[in-house]
């Protein structure tokens, strides 16, 4: 339990981190050639409910877009600004991708699957709105760190997926936010960095705390322990999904990840391997929760999947 209040607190201290930025924009040196901010992709006003969207410095567009989700073991509803702290968003700007930055429901505003439901509503709003960014719609990828990790593996096993049943439990994960609701919600890659995929494997695992804590931030996400809703956790899980028509996946995971095993993104590769969806795991020696692993030399190998990926789609 010690170990889950400090967590608690060392997550805390990222989110103030992140409405920092988000109060004070302008001082940040973001080189885009031009952005929106706080665009309302829902129409019902709640801060969860929004997105900022930048272009690249150079080029004339249409651009390519990165859909880019936060890490906050889902206790964020505002935290969109985060994606250029560590360079990541910058990192895309810089080589012709739009980045949008989006928020979602926290796991105390809404339990699962109302955050996926939410990127599925962000990348619906950007598709249908691409040419009013000079955006181009024809490719869509999609990234996030630790939970945005889990968010964006998701999104992409989840491509062709409205609904799904387990036992007699049905969730939807489509779901009906915002206006755009008969607008294609699939992306063209998924970049995810050390993100939650098996809940219930996570301590067996090791970890510097206990997943199975009823407190712990899967467990606010489901609405229970984990241990006792084998079905919701099955449900949150990107390895649910996967199948043969998932896009393109990159995956980074430090071994030394003191919060996310990185046996969480192995099972999810075995299972894209075993299901032919292309795909590469990359894990990196002395890696954490971030440190060592969102670094320039990562998101180098980044910007080589997504322009190799790209160029597949536009043949």
């Amino acid at each position: 339990m010690k170990k889950l209040i400090c967590l608690f607190f060392v997550f805390t201290g990222l989110f103030a981190r992140g409405q920092n930025i988000e109060n004070n924009l302008e001082k940040k040196a973001i080189v885009s050639s031009k952005y929106w901010l706080d665009i309302d992709y829902a129409g019902d006003g709640i801060v969860g409910h929004r997105l900022d969207v930048h272009l690249p410095l150079k080029g004339t567009g249409p651009f390519p877009v990165i859909i880019a989700v936060y890490g906050s073991a889902w206790f964020s509803n505002s935290s969109k600004a985060s994606t250029f702290d560590d360079g990541l968003g910058q990192a895309l700007l810089n080589n012709g991708y739009a980045v949008v930055s989006i928020n979602h429901r926290s796991s105390s505003d809404a339990k699962f699957p109302a955050q996926i439901q939410d990127v599925k509503a962000a990348i619906r709003f950007i598709r249908a709105n691409a040419t009013r960014f000079n955006m181009d719609s024809s490719f869509i990828g999609i990234t996030g760190w630790s939970s945005g990790g889990h968010l964006a593996a998701l999104t992409g096993a989840t491509n062709s997926t409205k609904t799904y049943k387990i036992n007699n439990l049905e969730t939807d994960i489509e779901g009906s936010v915002g206006k755009y609701t008969a607008t294609s919600s699939k992306v063209n890659a998924v970049v995810d960095w050390f993100g939650p995929t098996n809940f219930l494997a996570m301590d067996k695992c090791g970890s510097s705390f206990s997943h199975d804590d009823p407190k712990s931030p899967e467990s606010s996400l489901v609405g229970g322990p984990i241990q006792d809703n084998p079905d919701k956790c099955a449900l949150a899980n990107p390895i649910t999904y996967v199948n043969k028509q998932n896009p393109p996946f990159l995956i980074f995971h430090g071994n030394k990840d003191p919060l996310v095993p990185f046996c969480e993104s192995e099972q999810l590769f075995a299972q894209l391997q075993k299901e032919k969806v292309q795909s590469e795991l990359i894990i990196i020696p002395e890696g954490k929760h971030g440190p060592g692993v969102m670094i320039e030399t990562y998101y180098a190998k980044m910007i080589i999947f997504l322009n190799k990926i790209m160029k597949a789609a536009k043949k």
